[in-house]
């Protein structure tokens, strides 16, 4: 069932609101997920929001958002933090598929508006790795990546992402799929 206007709206505040407190903070951070390939011309997402902190940063992260006045938790997982506010959240990440976020990630980012907010959203390339990596035999939703990875094929250096996500037998079939499927031409079955 898609989330009601309103529930959207609430994770679109709360995202903007989160990016401003770290920003205003001089945390380094990068909108990362469904929202930073909706940015970049995939469907938006039907969930909540995703930042990426330098796993250094975690701590200073974490104050920078309670003194702007947001209510944060600190759930079971030791790698990421929740902003909270009614029925949406915002996760707060310094780890991402078991390795912790450097800050490399975070430079490549680009600076882009997203919903009226100057912030730095993770590269296409690196949105699709993240996703694909983050697939495994409990998550294999193969539906909810290809209309990323068809909208974002063009702007992602594929080989990159092949070199990246070799030892994920997933990711690797899920790639064989867009070549299968003519998205990616990379792929395509010879």
């Amino acid at each position: 069932m898609p989330p009601s206007d309103d529930l959207r709206e609430n994770v679109r505040d709360l995202l903007k609101r989160t990016a401003v407190a770290l920003k205003e903070a001089g945390v380094p951070f990068a909108l990362c997920g469904g929202y930073a390939a909706w940015v970049r011309g995939a469907p938006e997402p039907d969930h909540d929001a995703d930042f990426l902190v330098p796993a250094a940063e975690s701590e200073r992260a974490a104050k920078a958002l309670a003194d702007a006045g947001l209510q944060v938790l600190d759930p079971a997982e030791d790698w990421l933090l929740k902003v909270v506010r009614d029925d949406v959240f915002v996760d707060v990440l310094w780890r991402t598929c078991g390795v912790p976020v450097e800050s490399d990630l975070v430079d490549r980012a680009e600076v882009l508006p997203v919903l009226s907010v100057q912030m730095p959203v993770l590269a296409a390339t690196d949105v699709v790795v993240t996703k694909l990596m983050a697939l495994d035999e409990h998550y294999c939703d193969f539906s909810r990546m290809l209309p990323v990875a068809r909208a974002l094929r063009e702007q992602v250096d594929w080989a990159v992402v092949e070199r990246q996500v070799a030892g994920n037998d997933f990711a690797v079939v899920f790639l064989q799929l867009l070549g299968r499927l003519g998205i990616v031409e990379r792929f395509s079955p010879a």
